[in-house]
């Protein structure tokens, strides 16, 4: 479910844009202001608001440490403050002194891109603030970007209708023309590199528009034939101009707020409406963002205030997110109870489960008088069975070990969700987080890897642009959902 948990209203306009750190919110407005919260309890820091604008603040956005915070107006400039003094880092004066709608960092945040009116693209050296390369769509605003996870190509949306992919040196990739129209009003990349049937890799794309739709789209790298944009899906659940977007941090949910002044979550990969969202006092839904540490949603509108949602286990309208994003595989019979557990978790009962599954009853009393539970089970021997257990029948036992082999070989439950398993380990984990990379691993064992293999990432044998890990909340609660089920 989701639930309202407060309302935030230290604007005097329009909220225009929202966008969460891992330890802060940031909300901008018409008013000229950026308002700064703590997410552990919404108060607002004391340097907050932040004052440097002449005009409305249109966007801002996080580096990704949450170090730094940038923000772009009408007044031509990106400002970028210090999130430790609430002071200006630096004033960036956009090309042609345009309005400037958008900004976004990459996701190592050693680039900046923004945006301006005119039509014209700014791609700025975050760590000296300097320009690096400008390009220019003719006859229209640039009004929406964002970075694909591996930060090496950015995109960008305009009020023609236009997505046009651009690399680093500002060459233009590939342009999708028409993806919505009278305009495009945001777009935002998956976190999570993917790998398409035949070894190319892909990233997954929201956009929204006026045209009131929100659609999904697969972009390939593809090694010969360039750029593919496809279309995966079309959302037409708002009935009016769909004016912001946004992933969750694992890639699992979107969420998207609109003129006909709902909000809606849906499951990303599917397309699966979760929720529908109302209230905001009958006005507009400018922004949305969601947290990347937290299961939390924030909201911003034409009536001036925020809303703080929580995004909690359990069941809506279109069920609950769980169950639609972590489904298991409906081919697999049900599992019992052990066999969704690693073999070493197992207790006494599940080990004698699994004897009575495999047909050796005749070894049950045995391993119940021994307290064999999994790890024991799985540093039996030929010997121990012999000498511990006392299982005369050379054939028993022979029997009993080939089972124990076949267990070391297929540590978890083919029923088990791939998902769920750290690429690492092969087993189920425990505390996934999140790579630079957009793949989930085990913790301790991504941590491991870092350290041993020079920041590369285990999937793609790319270099990682950043060590930061981010918890993977709805995996975890996933996981959690799922073993405990019988």
């Amino acid at each position: 479910m989701v639930s309202l948990i407060c309302t935030l209203q230290s604007h005097r306009d329009d909220v225009n844009c929202c966008a969460f750190s891992g330890s802060l919110l940031a909300t901008c407005s018409a008013d000229k202001s950026i308002c700064v919260y703590s997410t552990r309890d919404f108060s607002e820091l004391p340097f907050s608001p932040l004052s440097g604008h002449g005009y409305g603040v249109h966007c801002c956005c996080f580096s990704a440490c949450g170090q730094y915070l940038a923000s772009c107006s009408t007044d031509a400039t990106t400002v970028v403050w210090s999130m430790d003094t609430g002071e200006i880092e630096a004033v960036l004066e956009h090309p042609g002194r345009s309005p400037v709608w958008v900004c976004a960092f990459s996701p190592d945040s050693s680039y900046l891109v923004s945006g301006g009116s005119d039509g014209t693209i700014a791609l700025w050296y975050f760590t000296s603030r300097t320009l690096r390369r400008t390009g220019a769509v003719t006859d229209t605003s640039i009004v929406a970007c964002s970075f694909t996870p591996s930060g090496q190509l950015f995109i960008t949306g305009s009020t023609y209708g236009d997505l046009r992919l651009w690399d680093l040196n500002m060459n233009h990739l590939h342009a999708e023309k028409n993806a919505h129209d009278l305009g495009v009003s945001c777009c935002q990349f998956a976190p999570q590199i993917m790998k398409g049937p035949d070894g190319c890799v892909q990233f997954r794309l929201a956009s929204c528009g006026q045209d009131s739709l929100l659609k999904i789209w697969i972009v390939s790298l593809l090694s010969a034939a360039g750029i593919k944009m496809q279309l995966a899906h079309s959302l037409t659940r708002q009935s009016a101009p769909v004016l912001s977007c946004a992933y969750s941090a694992d890639g699992q949910m979107l969420v998207s707020g609109s003129v006909d002044k709902t909000v809606t979550v849906y499951q990303a990969n599917q397309g699966i409406l979760l929720y529908t969202l109302n209230q905001h006092d009958g006005e507009y839904v400018t922004a949305c963002a969601f947290s990347p540490t937290a299961p939390l949603i924030a909201t911003g509108s034409m009536d001036k205030t925020v809303n703080i949602w929580r995004v909690e286990d359990g069941s809506g309208a279109q069920g609950g997110f769980l169950t639609a994003a972590f489904s298991p595989n409906t081919q697999c019979r049900k599992s019992s109870g052990h066999s969704r557990l690693m073999v070493s978790e197992w207790s006494e009962e599940d080990v004698l489960a699994w004897l009575r599954e495999e047909g050796l009853e005749a070894v049950i009393d045995m391993f119940k008088s021994n307290n064999i539970d999994g790890e024991e089970l799985l540093s039996l021997t030929k010997e121990t069975l012999s000498s511990e257990l006392h299982i005369d029948s050379l054939g028993l036992r022979s029997k009993v070990m080939k089972k124990i082999e076949e267990l070391k070989m297929a540590p978890v439950s083919n029923c088990t969700p791939d998902e769920y398993l750290c690429p690492i380990t092969c087993e189920i984990m425990k505390d996934p987080v999140i790579a630079a990379d957009g793949y989930s691993y085990e913790r301790e064992a991504i941590e491991s890897w870092i350290n041993r293999k020079s920041c590369t990432s285990p999937m793609t044998n790319l270099p990682l642009q950043t060590t930061l890990l981010t918890p993977n909340r709805t995996l975890k609660m996933a996981i959690l959902r799922w073993t405990t089920c019988q």
